[in-house]
């Protein structure tokens, strides 16, 4: 398949990314840059100095909202990419509004308890909805720990252990890694012949 193909194919196809934190900001930036036709993004939080250690921002954003500057972000990027941007703390009723015309969703949330709550949602509502979530991504090196799996319709990538934590803390390096596998998933699963 050539990048004609692969730009010919993707530019149709519509991702959520629930979360534009450091697994969101970075897939949503890969996803953009191979030219998937359109973005849903949802996240209540804003851009913080702490977040540019490993999240797709800059310094003159912070103290903005995140789904809107990374539409920004996506737009000199890939101005073609059409990115809706929510700004709103997802639960059940919003997925299942903003995601359901979707062909994959992407999981990027930071608290296990939301990631609990999309998975439950999306595999209850969208059965057939392929849904690739992180899981296991803080500190540094490890790199051999740091795989894929699936099951069913739920794509895995992470080291699905290493949990952040004061001494373990998210890193642009491994939260890269895992961000770009998942929008490498998401690839995957929108280019199958």
């Amino acid at each position: 398949m050539t990048s004609a193909d692969i730009k010919e194919k993707l530019k149709n196809r519509t991702v959520g990314i629930a979360g534009c934190g450091g697994l969101g900001s970075n897939c949503a930036v890969a996803l953009a840059r191979v030219g998937v036709g359109t973005l849903i993004l949802a996240d209540f939080d804003v851009v913080t100095e702490s977040n540019l250690n490993r999240q797709y921002y800059f310094l003159s954003q912070v103290g903005e909202p995140k789904a809107p500057c990374l539409k920004r972000v996506i737009h000199q990027i890939n101005p073609s990419v059409s990115v809706i941007a929510y700004e709103v703390k997802l639960d059940p009723e919003h997925i299942l509004r903003y995601f359901k015309d979707c062909d994959v969703i992407v999981e990027a949330f930071d608290q296990a308890d939301q990631k609990e709550m999309i998975i439950e949602t999306v595999l209850s509502a969208f059965p057939d909805k392929p849904l690739v979530i992180g899981v296991g991504m803080a500190g540094w090196g490890m790199n051999e720990t740091i795989h894929y799996r699936n099951s069913g319709n739920l794509h895995i990538c992470g080291d699905e252990v290493t949990e952040i934590s004061e001494s373990v803390p998210p890193l642009a390096p491994r939260v890269g890694v895992v961000a770009n596998m998942q929008a490498n998933v998401v690839l995957e699963i929108l280019l199958k012949p």
